[in-house]
């Protein structure tokens, strides 16, 4: 196994440049998420990284070998599990699995992959035969069955249910750890990025916006916009001035001057006896939390998020605290 390391990457189509001179660095074993919305270049990225798509300039990095545009897709190392599996219909669970292989090791090999990825037994069952979560779950075994060097991932969660989603990402991050293997996961889902990688690079434009651990993208985004893009926010307008600024929940303390935006996220909204006097408006029950729409004294509507059971209901009277820090971010010159 070893790491990948992209420099100064450069590819578009037709003359017009789709990434932006994009830096990164996947430690062997690590797993980076590319996050982004729709148009950001995540594909292309993806497209380049696995030879299908040229790079107009910059370098890509497999360990201590250059993967230039002559070295075809076949002999980069490089597994990819792309969306909603993409099995060979007419090949067996385990002739899936087994299909980049040499002949004499297949099947020591493919037991060891289906038992990996939680699929024993399943070798001889055809993909018209297997749930979703099943077909990726082969498809990743079928990406890790030649040992490459990277194993792209390409929004692989998109086509299941909620529910199948969060166990799955569970378990491909931990098939990936188990078997050492480096990964790059492209995907448009915070929630995906942030609950499954190591590190998270926030793709804009055709370039990195943020490079960072997930923490530290949530709790200490590089701009506005990032913020805006991992997270639910409740945002204000304010003019910060000696480290505070006046908001319809209070003055708050913030690292800043000069006119700019006040971000705080839902969960930071406590509801009690204490705070700034509110109406609820709504409350959204999800099941692990609820979010409860509120409208404030001054007629500003806000998103508290809490945790566990919700016992208010529309038209109760609560209050509202902040806790934790506000993030300031000042408006451009």
């Amino acid at each position: 196994m070893s790491g990948l390391t992209v420099k100064r990457l450069v590819a578009g189509y037709g003359g017009d440049p789709v990434l932006r001179e994009v830096d990164f660095e996947v430690q062997e074993g690590g797993l980076l998420a590319v996050l982004g919305p729709s148009g950001c270049g995540k594909t292309t990225l993806l497209r380049v990284l696995a030879g299908f798509h040229p790079a107009s300039s910059g370098e890509v990095w497999l360990g201590e070998r250059q993967l230039t545009a002559d070295v075809p897709p076949e002999r980069r190392g490089i597994g990819i599990v792309p969306q909603e599996g993409a099995l060979f219909p007419h090949l067996s669970v385990a002739g899936n699995v087994g299909f980049g292989l040499r002949r004499g090791e297949r099947g020591a090999r493919v037991e060891e992959l289906l038992d990996l990825v939680g699929l024993s037994g399943f070798g001889a069952r055809m993909p018209g035969e297997l749930s979703g979560g099943q077909a990726q779950r082969v498809a990743l075994a079928r990406a890790l069955a030649p040992r490459p060097g990277v194993v792209l991932l390409d929004e692989p969660f998109s086509a299941l249910d909620a529910g199948l989603r969060e166990e799955l990402r569970a378990d491909v991050r931990a098939t990936l750890r188990s078997a050492g293997a480096t990964a790059l996961l492209v995907t448009h889902d915070q929630e995906e990025a942030l609950g499954m990688a190591d590190l998270v690079a926030v793709l804009r434009d055709g370039a990195v916006a943020q490079l960072a651990r997930p923490q530290t993208i949530y709790s200490s985004p590089a701009d506005l916009g990032v913020a805006l893009f991992v997270g639910e926010a409740v945002t204000f307008s304010g003019i910060a001035r000696s480290g505070l600024v006046r908001t319809p929940l209070g003055t708050l303390p913030v690292s800043g001057e000069g006119h700019g935006t006040v971000l705080l996220r839902p969960e930071q909204l406590i509801l009690g006896t204490d705070g700034v006097p509110s109406i609820v408006e709504d409350v959204l029950f999800h099941g692990h939390d609820a979010s409860v729409l509120l409208r404030l004294a001054d007629g500003t509507r806000v998103r508290s998020r809490v945790q566990g059971g919700v016992t208010g209901r529309a038209g109760d009277t609560v209050a509202v605290s902040v806790n934790g820090t506000a993030l300031f971010f000042g408006d451009m010159p």
